[in-house]
């Protein structure tokens, strides 16, 4: 049945879905990547659909920026809705100068500044870390597709406007690869309730250089992941 923040019915949901933080993109993906797409849930404006790629259910929902609202949603899916994968699909800024602009970072572990994890975890740091399964579907899924992946270390942060530079040399020193808002708190969220999470993300813009993409390059970028997150579901 219907939650605090999800208006949908037992089953409304497929056992895997993506996570765009942006409503807007979850029904872009709805409507140019899957067929007989549903809306399924809409409380806030935060949409949610449920259609087919190929012949595989798959659901797209927005999560929102930050892992306090992606944790809330995900919360809820997991916990009231059975769904059994997760796969946020975003955008991040590149630390490391072995990245570059377009490229899709597969985060097999997440760093971060948030506590969540500690609340969840009695005060101890908790490895969050990917789904393996998931993370290897990802990369086969990549790979089938020509499109290029770095797997490694992100680091999801509260602040999107931070201060100083001093803690991206450190991330760099210690193989970061980026910066992004929610997987941290997705991969809390997944080992909690049971489920498999992965995040992957887009690499829009380059933290140390400056260096972005265009629109339109962003745009492509942001299709060939979502393409790839669509191909993993089709690997579980």
């Amino acid at each position: 049945m219907s939650t605090l923040h999800i208006n949908a019915q037992p089953g409304d949901f497929a056992e895997t879905v993506l996570l765009p933080g942006d409503p807007l993109r979850a029904r872009y993906i709805a409507e140019r990547f899957l067929h007989r797409s549903r809306l399924v849930t809409d409380v806030r404006n935060m949409l949610g659909y449920t259609g087919y790629f190929r012949d595989r259910q798959v659901s797209v929902m927005g999560s929102g920026m930050g892992i306090p609202s992606c944790v809330l949603y995900a919360t809820e899916l997991l916990r009231n809705f059975s769904v059994k994968h997760l796969i946020r699909v975003g955008s991040c800024g590149a630390v490391s100068d072995k990245v570059e602009l377009g490229d899709v970072l597969l985060a097999m572990g997440a760093c971060t500044d948030s506590s969540i994890n500690r609340q969840r975890f009695g005060g101890h740091d908790f490895a969050a870390i990917a789904d393996y399964q998931l993370l290897q579907s990802a990369v086969q899924a990549a790979q089938t597709r020509g499109v290029p992946v770095k797997v490694g270390n992100i680091f999801s942060t509260d602040l999107f406007y931070g201060e100083g530079s001093d803690i991206l040399e450190l991330m760099e020193k210690m193989g970061v690869l980026g910066v992004e808002m929610e997987a941290a708190g997705l991969y809390g969220v997944a080992h909690r309730f049971g489920g498999k999470a992965l995040c992957m993300a887009t690499v829009s813009d380059h933290l140390r250089s400056g260096q972005a993409l265009s629109p339109k390059q962003r745009q492509t970028g942001l299709d060939n992941m979502i393409e790839v997150g669509l191909q993993t579901a089709l690997l579980l």
